[in-house]
């Protein structure tokens, strides 16, 4: 275990492909973790994080190839990703049963986690979570739309920069109230050109993981409660054209109804919409809500 001296917060702890970044506030348990969305530091759920440190341990951390965590190859498989988190939580002296906060892609690594240790999962908030069984709610040509998405290489460095200096005005824009000293450091590393074509990368074997997915058996029967954001992100409404809007909102209707058949199946889920927040910007536009699924996830 080592301080780490470029990240605002946390400690660096060795796992066996790397050492990985996370911190910890509050006491007392079980520990909430939050597992960050595709390509995204942990640190981008600190006002969040610092909610629920106030009534138990709160857990924020940035998977290897991700935030100030050690820099590796990525895309990584689901089951790396999960080993990580295994070995990182029992090198930081966190034991479990935790309660774990997936958002989009951090949502699908949290049910494999949950698949793979459920005796370490006393719940999960899955945060407009990504799904492997999205691609059957899809028609066919969007469904091939999306397996086309994912190449080694999606953006020419012409196209990179240009997206890049855009992403960082729109987040700083969504962050302008946070402390300079958290800001800053997250919007220079998250947006350096090397960070921000690592955050593409990550989720690039997409399709490879909603196998991993299936293949690691059902979810277990534990509390769950889906966020459903049916919102478009209004602080980056600039990345989003009007003309895009309708497909967004259609896009959201589809998620939607996934997410509430899925709860339909399971013993102990539940749906919570939310119309006022949209994808990317659900922890810092309703801190609330996704509190209050915590909170009830625990109470369960």
């Amino acid at each position: 275990m080592a301080e780490n001296t470029e990240a605002p917060l946390g400690m660096r702890y060795e796992v066996s492909d790397g050492a990985m970044l996370l911190h910890r506030s509050g006491t007392g348990g079980p520990p909430v973790v939050f597992l960050a969305g595709g390509g995204m530091s942990g640190l981008y759920y600190w006002n969040v994080h610092n909610l629920v440190a106030e009534f138990t341990t709160s857990v924020i951390y940035d998977r290897l190839g991700t935030g100030w965590s050690d820099v590796v190859d990525l895309p990584r498989s689901g089951t790396q990703v999960t080993d990580d988190l295994h070995e990182l939580l029992r090198a930081a002296a966190l034991p479990g049963p935790y309660v774990l906060v997936g958002h989009s892609l951090g949502g699908l690594y949290a049910r494999l986690y949950a698949k793979r240790f459920p005796g370490d999962v006393a719940g999960a908030v899955l945060l407009d979570p990504t799904h492997e069984d999205i691609v059957d709610y899809l028609t066919e040509e969007k469904a091939q739309r999306l397996r086309d998405s994912y190449t080694d290489d999606p953006f020419p460095p012409e196209q990179l920069d240009p997206m890049r200096a855009a992403y960082r005005t729109t987040f700083g824009r969504a962050l302008a109230a946070w402390p300079a000293e958290i800001r800053e450091p997250l919007l220079d590393q998250g947006f350096s050109r090397e960070g921000y074509r690592q955050s593409l990368r990550e989720p690039m074997n997409l399709p490879r993981l909603f196998g991993e997915v299936r293949d690691a058996g059902p979810d277990p029967d534990m509390p769950l409660i889906f966020v459903s954001a049916m919102g478009i992100d209004t602080f980056a409404e600039e990345l989003v054209p009007p003309e895009a809007h309708a497909s967004l909102a259609e896009s959201n209707q589809t998620k939607h109804r996934l997410y509430t058949d899925l709860a339909a199946a399971l013993p102990r889920a539940r749906v919570r919409r939310l119309d006022d927040a949209g994808h990317s910007g659900i922890v810092w536009l309703r801190p609330d809500a996704v509190v209050q699924a915590i909170r009830d996830t625990l109470s369960h």
